[in-house]
């Protein structure tokens, strides 16, 4: 397998034009990344609030489930109660002394007082399952509005993947040959200011006597050096390499 040569530019002017070219490129990536890289995760936020809303989902469907089961044992202690109360007023009639009569009252005054207390805690229960269903509802509400959502940001990303993806490889494609003309020494200075700056900005022209990428003033000397392009310089302030802003003239001339 033959080996790949790198072409070097010698004239420092040459060096500085492709690496403007290349910084020109890779910007056009980072903005396709850019606006794909926010869809994702707004898909994950979204797929995460979902979750959690199923979770939620349940834990009031349990909630309500326990709700239920309390209404039906208050039905069955009034339905017991009442039974037993009309057993006892049936024995009522069949009483033999006082003492008889006296156990049976009591135990139908408790009864009554089993009814009145299972009827209390079940219009308490009926309404705790009112608001849990109104809670539930609501819930359910949100979850369908966060999955049309998701729905429509999957169907956006997808769409951009499918218009972008094109236009990215050609790009990229276009970023490695023009790789191929800068010394390796200056592409790697390129390449480690790309990953430390925030834009990706690594070359920047001098706009309004000031760096283009930190804004801070450039004195007039050094100003006159970047436009000689005779050597690489660099922003005392942030490290990026600077260019004369007239260096795209020159390259369309």
């Amino acid at each position: 397998m033959a080996k790949k040569t790198k072409i070097n530019i010698s004239s420092v002017d040459d060096q500085l034009k492709a690496l403007h070219e290349l910084q020109l490129i890779d910007t056009k990536v980072d903005k396709i990344r850019i606006i794909r890289g926010e869809l994702p995760l707004e898909i994950e936020d979204l797929e995460d609030s979902i979750a959690g809303l199923d979770t939620r989902l349940a834990k009031f469907e349990a909630e309500l489930e326990t709700i239920n089961e309390s209404i039906v044992a208050n039905k069955n202690t009034i339905a017991l109660a009442t039974e037993a109360i009309e057993r006892y007023e049936t024995q009522l009639k069949n009483i033999k002394n006082n003492r008889e009569f006296t156990s049976l009252t009591k135990e139908v005054e408790y009864q009554n007082l089993e009814i009145q207390l299972a009827e209390k805690k079940a219009a308490q229960n009926a309404a705790n399952a009112l608001h849990k269903k109104e809670i539930i509802n609501a819930c359910k509400e949100k979850i369908a509005e966060r999955n049309d959502e998701l729905k429509l940001k999957t169907a956006e990303l997808s769409e951009i993947v499918a218009e972008t993806e094109k236009e990215e490889k050609s790009l990229i494609a276009e970023s490695v040959k023009a790789e191929k003309v800068i010394p390796e020494r200056l592409l790697t200075a390129y390449k480690r200011i790309r990953s430390k700056v925030v834009n990706g900005l690594a070359v920047v022209s001098v706009e309004r006597e000031a760096c283009g990428g930190c804004f801070s003033q450039i004195p007039p000397q050094r100003q006159l050096d970047i436009k000689m392009h005779k050597k690489v310089i660099v922003c005392e302030h942030c490290g990026r390499i600077m260019v004369d802003a007239n260096i795209l003239e020159e390259q369309e001339a």
